[in-house]
């Protein structure tokens, strides 16, 4: 680094970040301002690495929507893609197996070519983190389904931290990450990455994993902003025919929160990533109203947004509202998307010529670029002692599966089984014969999300296996009951028509005193699996003939208990009352084998509750809990009931638990109040345990129609038996604000109920507050979360 570079003020970093951030503005050239907004995918021509062995050509494993159309720019020379600079590098580590060691030397070498332009500035380096680091041999936590289960988001925050600092300790600045998309449609296939169907759970969940991630100095990225989850037909990327009011006062809560924590003086996330769908036939890629108005006029957010991955040209390509591309990111830019990833096609030499023209104002531009160097500075990136090697100066040394991480993903496995029905059978407590059968019996990655490094990029490498230890649910049965007699079967795969399994399976299965069938999904993506991205279903049957393995099974008249592993809920109502026991392990990672063999023994007592319900009946949807009366009912209006086999919050556990003595601080409360709700909870069993006390607010009369009920407070209680303990939420009223006829949010007069029980579907405790007072609007300041506080009593 020259004397010049170290004395220019932007690389001071005794100035405040402001004027770092203008004064180097001021030196750059438009085309140096432009090349900020761009990102570069080395790499991404889809032909192998070098660094691997075992690479498939014959095999077509895109690990991002149409990859294999955009493969063409993978042959752009980095050196021509940087010589004006450059925004972001893609996934370093997240494309190709690299050692932490191999992908430093990567990462260091296409750093170098970066500042080898004028000024010198180096790139962000993003990375995808959806179930810890998507990178070779990197701890594989549970999908964020599973998060969801947990309704812990103490223990989300304890894992985001982790994965914050294996990816900060290998020069990664930005995760994207987490997915607070509120499902919608149980049949799209990116349920998995979702927290779940309430936009609380999300919220308060998906703010905790941000809070951990950046507490490592690495950038979290919500997504995607914002409806993508309510797809017509479930279909991946399709368009979504929602009105404004459902989007805010369900799909943008998530979102609000996470952002809010920041604006506010907390933790929040420092960059959202857009949706690919449109709403109502604006693409989120071009719409203002969202990226602007809503994002930072309104909630008043100042970090990044970025595009989700060729979202830009898209907008040409996909959706039609665009000529060409250089069309389509002048449209992003003026909408308020501000870094065009994995690659720059929109934001490159046409948006150049296009501002030159006068047709795209030059201060877009720079408030794109003042957006990502403010990150930058504030990153370290633009002090005069960074360097790219000092960044990545521990990454050999870093093990991407530590101890630490693996406990970690234990605890989190344990706390997202969900116990449906113990039914007659568990815990298994007798040395039993037992018989493992199904897909999922002997095939860990039925264990793993779509973007778990072994399920995303692996495909391609098959000789390299998974590239950790990840046992099966087989090996941790028999770990679990050395004394059992434990016999296998697969029965058949997780897709397909072939039944020849199906012989050995009931054989096995009239030879055992219990059979537990392991059935549900294998992750992978745009069609290479039944759940994932681009993997939506037709409806919730399980997947290929598992159905009628399920039916065989039950016919030899042995004792079965149904493990589901998946990655979203599948209809089990032909098993209601037949099954032996019902369990539902929401694609638990790595320490998945452990946590299910542990809960099926009882060593594990189950704390997992729902995060969203599991359908009866496999269709006649959408339909989650979130619906007003007429969603909700069927009798007198319609032949098909909505009504779940297991309701949103359920969970069961091998003790007991009562939830009662519900007190209300006050029976009128004026709309700008607050008033707490108190119950107690006890454990009424012969063993410890833990209880998901859950809060909901119904609003009977509104000038709109309202959800029959709504979580809106929730907390973990630990109870050992016999004991009990109080817990008091503290609601503002705020929490009863909605969206009214006129597009504003208001806190209107009058009943409001306040229910409280272990799931939407269990309520014991019930109240009466009535909101009293004028109208009043709830704006972007009002409270957006329930403190909860517990006390034990004797």
């Amino acid at each position: 680094m020259t004397t010049e570079q170290v004395t220019q003020p932007w690389r001071d970093p005794a100035l405040p970040v402001a004027e770092r951030v203008e004064a180097l503005l001021a030196e750059m050239t438009l085309e140096e301002k432009v090349a900020q907004l761009g990102s570069r995918w080395v790499g991404n021509d889809m032909g192998d690495s070098g660094h691997d062995d075992g690479y498939d050509p014959q095999e077509q494993h895109n690990i991002a929507p149409m990859q294999d159309v955009f493969a063409a720019g993978g042959t752009v020379p980095l050196r021509d893609a940087a010589r004006h600079g450059l925004g972001h590098l893609t996934r370093v580590y997240g494309s190709v197996p690299l050692s932490p060691a191999e992908g430093a030397a990567e990462l260091i070498r296409q750093q170098r070519v970066v500042m080898a332009s004028r000024l010198g500035i180096p790139a962000l380096v993003h990375e995808e983190c959806l179930t810890g680091f998507t990178a070779l041999g990197a701890t594989v936590y549970p999908a964020a389904i599973a998060w969801g289960a947990t309704f812990d988001p103490e223990l989300i925050e304890r894992m985001a931290a982790a994965i914050g600092r294996d990816m900060a300790a290998l020069g990664v600045h930005q995760g994207l990450s987490p997915v607070l998309d509120v499902v919608r449609d149980y049949r799209w296939g990116r349920v998995e990455e979702t927290i779940g169907e309430d936009p609380y759970l999300v919220a308060t969940v998906g703010s905790a994993y941000v809070r951990g991630l950046q507490s490592a100095g690495v950038i979290a990225t919500l997504k995607h902003f914002a409806g993508y989850s309510a797809s017509r037909g479930a279909r991946n990327h399709g368009p979504v025919a929602m009105g404004r009011r459902e989007l805010i006062d369900l799909i943008l809560p998530p979102f609000e929160t996470a952002v809010a924590a920041t604006e506010r003086g907390g933790g929040g996330a420092r960059s959202v990533m857009n949706s690919y769908s449109d709403v109502d036939g604006v693409p989120a890629g071009a719409d203002p109203w969202l990226l602007t108005e809503v994002l930072r006029d309104e909630w008043g957010f100042t970090g990044t947004v970025v595009s989700d991955y060729w979202a830009v040209p898209f907008l040409a390509l996909m959706h039609g509202v665009a000529e060409d591309s250089a069309d389509a990111g002048a449209q992003a830019l003026a909408a308020g998307l501000d870094v065009e990833l994995p690659d720059t096609i929109g934001f490159g030499a046409g948006l150049v010529e296009r501002v030159r023209r006068g047709e795209v104002p030059e201060a877009y531009v720079d408030r794109a670029a003042r957006r990502l160097l403010t990150q930058k500075a504030e990153l370290g990136l633009l002090d005069p002692a960074w360097t790219p090697e000092a960044s990545v100066a521990t990454a050999a040394l870093t093990d991407l599966n530590a101890p630490v991480n693996q406990g970690l993903a234990a605890d989190l496995a344990e706390r997202s089984i969900v116990l449906l029905d113990p039914g007659s059978a568990l815990p298994v407590t007798e040395p039993f014969r037992i018989a493992a059968i199904g897909p999922c019996a002997d095939d860990a990655r039925t264990f793993l999300g779509c973007y778990a490094f072994p399920n995303h990029v692996l495909p391609r490498y098959p000789q390299l296996g998974l590239g950790l230890p990840v046992p099966t649910a087989l090996d941790a049965l028999r770990a679990e009951f050395p004394a059992n007699e434990i016999t296998y079967a697969y029965g058949c795969e997780v897709d397909g028509a072939d039944r020849t399994g199906f012989a050995e399976a009931v054989e096995a299965a009239r030879g055992a005193d219990l059979a537990v069938a392991f059935v549900g999904d294998l992750a992978g993506l745009f069609g290479k699996g039944t759940s994932g991205e681009g993997c939506d279903a037709e409806d919730l049957r399980l997947p290929g003939v598992q159905p009628e393995l399920l039916e065989e099974l039950l016919a030899t008249g042995t004792p079965l208990v149904v493990v589901v592993v998946s990655g979203r809920p599948y209809a089990l109502g032909d098993l209601d009352g037949r099954a032996a026991g019902l369990v539902q392990a929401f694609m638990p990672g790595q320490a998945g084998g452990a946590a299910i063999a542990g809960v099926l023994s009882g060593r594990v007592q189950p704390s997992g509750k729902l995060p969203v319900q599991v359908p009866r009946h496999p269709g006649g949807q959408p339909g989650t809990y979130l619906q007003p009366i007429l969603g909700a009912t069927h009798s007198g209006v319609s032949n098909l009931d909505p009504t779940p086999l297991y309701p949103f919050g359920h969970g069961r556990a091998y003790t007991t638990f009562e939830v009662d003595e519900l007190r209300v601080s006050a029976g009128t409360v004026p709309t700008d109040g607050e008033f707490t709700v108190t119950a107690r909870v006890r454990n009424t069993g012969e063993r410890d345990g833990v209880e998901v006390v859950q809060l909901y607010l119904a609003d009977p009369v509104a000038q709109v129609t309202r959800p029959v009920r709504q979580l809106a407070g929730f907390h973990r209680v630990e109870l050992a038996a016999g004991a009990g303990a109080e817990v008091t939420f503290r609601v503002h009223t705020d929490r009863a604000a909605f969206t009214g006829r006129d597009l504003r949010r208001v806190v209107e007069p009058g009943e409001l109920r306040v229910l409280v029980g272990t799931s939407a579907g269990d309520l014991p405790c019930q109240a009466t507050v009535r909101l009293t007072g004028p109208t009043r609007p709830a704006g972007a300041d009002r409270r957006l979360t329930t403190p909860a506080e517990v006390r034990p009593i004797e």
